[in-house]
């Protein structure tokens, strides 16, 4: 097939009414996309025939209540060979979507805002980024992991071919690294909002922002390039199946293409905002755009347009006007141009822009290398002269509009800022966020910015928009129902349904003797005197003011007789020694460890337990307990507080707690992963172990999901085989007889982890313990 080394239109697609926010290209049909748009929907595009070039609509989608802006293939499995389609709208919403129907397969519900990016992974797995500021991991129709830790929108999200890795870009200028639902690096460089995310392979990555850069990551942290040739916000960036050119595609009307570091070429659009593109599997682009158009441009000389659609592409881009403001043609400066003459000397590349004068008008052209021609590319309207008078100062920023947004007629009214190259929907969101108005206003605000400013013309600063019947202000007013206000109602993270996805199931014989283990396990060992003696020998030691009395000293040495395995019978615990046990375990953390000690003996009687852990006291104790888990506490104390967690399973209390606290403690606990400790390490799994146990029987999705991230965490730094051993146990309870947490297991890298353990001859538990755990 013939190839012209320079991309030209193949065809252009009408059919959406709005805006075209994503593209995608589809498993099936063969050579087939998806697109979606603020028309609230999304439709499949085959190829024609030859010699038609052109795609025709398979279906159109419909399902969410509001505009769609994301979408990304789900990978074919067993029960879905030929993939589905999910997408992410502004009602919160995902739709997922099989590749022949209309309607939603099923949706699923939990953000709070809008969904503004998705990305698929193995097994199912599904990645949302939403204006909440939070990143959700999906699988099998649950929500299994909620990412926090981003300040502002997140725009971009990808999923990274192995180890379990994930990508979020976000609008407080910051990518972040995931792994097993937790943030493992955030990268810092770009200067403003990251906007698009592309995978290169396993150890790379692209990001794009409104800062007009383009920038190559190492998963380590280092940026390796910056590429710079946009001029305006970029909005989409993704790969060649070589790994390495790529296409970008932003807010300067333009497609560039990327090859060997180098921008080769530059496609002006005949629309504003360029807001999407994605390569089809024969190497042709699909772009989307402001104006509702999906194009698409190929290398090959056969697939290209007639010589008359490109005229006519070429007549329609020529007839735009281009407004100096919103930086397309980078900075200029009208008065100084010079005659249609200049038109007559080549450019140096593709792409390269130049401005003459024609009598009273302005015109831009564009050099084009594979045509050795200027190729006009629109007329340019006002001058840099006017453009220093044309900004309007509102809250010490400059802005090309500040509109009068009114509430109710004669009720108060607000200032709404807009600049011409900012998102219409997005301003009106953060208009009616920061106004505490109902998001069902915003497609009112947003199509009245639109209406607004569509087809403007640089003149005398717009304090408001003029209208033209009145001479006055052009206010927008709408009727405001208090009852509206906080309109965004949590939804359950659930939606109904069964697993969508099938795959192999965990592989368990009759002779796995190792789990799933629902028992407690406890720390049991204890030598009474030697702990008496310490707590004796560190009182005599302390200040004053820390000194326990001796009554306290008795009260706690009969407690710990009371709980120890010792010779039988023993008195019971009272309440007063349980009252001067919790009182003395908050001495002075250097010398608080033997009345750890103590309490990590007596959680174990169910007396004990049920003062401690019940409702009224159980989450003061488990705050003290966290508190002395900080990273950069001591470690005698960190293992002793890990122990008495591990004890508090042995109570039907201290399980209530613990499972009630199950978020904050497993969260703490994790970070001492990366303490050099062996005995913390094995606390660390045995308390993992004891919520896998719990949860085992449990439909609670996000709880195992929990487990696994910190066993799957913990497991890339944990070096004693016990607790490698017990992080297994935990893993393989955590998934036994559950398909949805064996699919996660696997999307979160586990099998790698397993795979490092698997030839362990010493303990040979460890070994059979992952040859039982293989999930592929």
């Amino acid at each position: 097939m013939a190839s012209s080394n320079s991309y030209k239109l193949r065809c252009s697609i009408p059919g959406h009414e709005m805006d075209v926010r994503g593209l995608a290209s589809a498993v099936f049909p063969e050579g087939a996309f998806v697109s979606v748009s603020r028309d609230r929907t999304g439709r499949v595009w085959v190829p024609n025939s030859s010699p038609d070039q052109g795609f025709t609509e398979m279906h159109c989608m419909s399902g969410h209540s509001n505009f769609v802006s994301c979408v990304c293939i789900i990978a074919p499995s067993e029960t879905y060979p030929r993939g589905l389609i999910a997408t992410g709208g502004n009602d919160n919403n995902i739709c997922v979507f099989t590749m022949d129907q209309p309607q939603p397969l099923f949706i699923l519900k939990g953000h709070k805002n809008t969904v503004c990016t998705l990305s698929s992974g193995k097994f199912g797995t599904l990645l949302s980024g939403s204006w909440d500021t939070t990143a959700k991991v999906w699988l099998n129709e649950k929500c299994m992991m909620t990412l926090e830790g981003h300040s502002a929108a997140v725009w971009a999200v990808v999923i990274l071919p192995e180890q379990g890795l994930m990508l979020s870009g976000s609008a407080d200028k910051t990518i972040k690294l995931w792994k097993a639902g937790r943030c493992e690096k955030t990268f810092t460089g770009h200067e403003d909002c990251v906007r698009g995310l592309a995978v290169i392979s396993n150890t790379e990555f692209f990001s794009c922002s409104n800062d007009t850069s383009i920038r190559r990551w190492l998963v380590t942290g280092e940026c390796v390039q910056v590429y710079y040739s946009h001029t305006n916000y970029i909005y989409s960036v993704a790969v060649f199946p070589n790994n390495q050119d790529f296409i970008s595609t932003g807010e300067d009307r333009t497609l560039r293409i990327w090859k060997q570091g180098e921008c080769t070429q530059t496609i002006r659009l005949p629309a504003q905002s360029v807001w999407c593109c994605c390569i089809l599997p024969n190497g042709d682009i699909a772009i989307g755009a402001s104006d509702g158009i999906i194009r698409v441009f190929t290398e090959a000389e056969d697939r290209m347009a007639s010589a008359e659609d490109l005229q006519a592409f070429e007549d329609e881009l020529s007839k735009t006007t281009i407004d100096p403001k919103t930086g397309d043609l980078g900075d200029i400066k009208i008065e100084d141009l010079p005659g249609r003459e200049h038109l007559n000397e080549p450019g140096n590349r593709d792409g390269q822009t130049r401005l003459i004068k024609d009598g009273q008008k302005v015109e831009a052209y564009q050099w084009s290398v594979s045509d050795g021609r200027w190729m006009k590319i629109g007329d340019v309207v006002g001058g840099s002269n006017e453009q220093t008078s044309k900004s309007v100062m509102y809250e010490g920023k400059e802005y090309d509009y500040v509109f009068t947004i009114d509430v109710n007629e004669g009720g108060p009214s607000m200032k709404l800022p807009y600049n011409v190259a900012e998102d219409p929907w997005l301003t009106a969101h953060n208009f009616l966020q920061k106004n505490d108005l109902s998001p069902m206003f915003l497609d009112q605000v947003a199509n009245f910015i639109i209406q607004n400013t569509k087809g403007h013309e640089v003149g005398p600063a717009h304090w408001s928009v003029v209208d033209p019947r009145t001479h006055g202000a052009r206010h927008l007013c709408f009727v405001f129902n208090p009852l509206m206000l906080h309109s965004l109602v949590y939804t359950p993270l659930y939606s109904a349904g069964g697993g969508a996805y099938s795959s192999a199931a965990l592989r368990q014989t009759a002779t796995n003797i190792y789990f799933p283990k629902t028992d407690g396990v406890t720390f049991e060992q204890a030598s009474v005197p030697q702990i008496i003696a310490k707590l004796k020998e560190l009182n005599g030691g302390a200040p004053q003011e820390h000194k326990l009395s001796e009554e306290i000293l008795e009260s706690l040495d009969r407690l710990l007789v009371s709980v120890s395995e010792a010779t039988s019978p023993k008195p019971p615990p009272t309440i007063q020694q349980v009252n001067l046990l919790w009182k003395a375990s908050h001495w002075p953390e250097d010398i608080v460890f033997p009345v750890l000690d103590i309490m990590r003996l007596a959680v174990r009687h169910p007396l004990v337990n049920e003062s401690l852990c019940g409702e009224a006291e159980g989450v003061q104790l488990c705050n003290h307990l966290l508190s002395l888990m900080r990273p950069e506490g001591r470690p005698a104390n960190q293992m002793l507080a890990l122990r008495t967690l591990c004890n508090c399973f042995s109570g039907r209390h201290g399980r209530a707690l613990l499972m009630a606290q199950r978020e904050t403690v497993l969260s703490r606990a994790a970070d001492l992963a990366t303490v050099c400790n062996k005995n913390i390490h094995i606390a660390l799994a045995t308390l993992v172990l004891n919520y896998a146990g719990c949860l085992h029987s449990q439909p609670d999705l996000e709880g195992k999901a929990q487990c696994l991230s910190v066993a799957s965490r913990a497991l890339e730094t944990v070096q004693d085989k016990e607790a490698v051993f017990r992080l297994l146990v935990a893993l393989g309870t955590t998934v036994a007889s559950d398909q949805t947490a064996q699919d996660l297991a696997r999307s979160l890298g586990v099998n790698s982890q397993i795979s490092k353990y698997s030839s362990v001859s010493d303990p040979s538990k460890v070994a059979e313990c992952c040859q039982l755990l293989h999930l592929v």
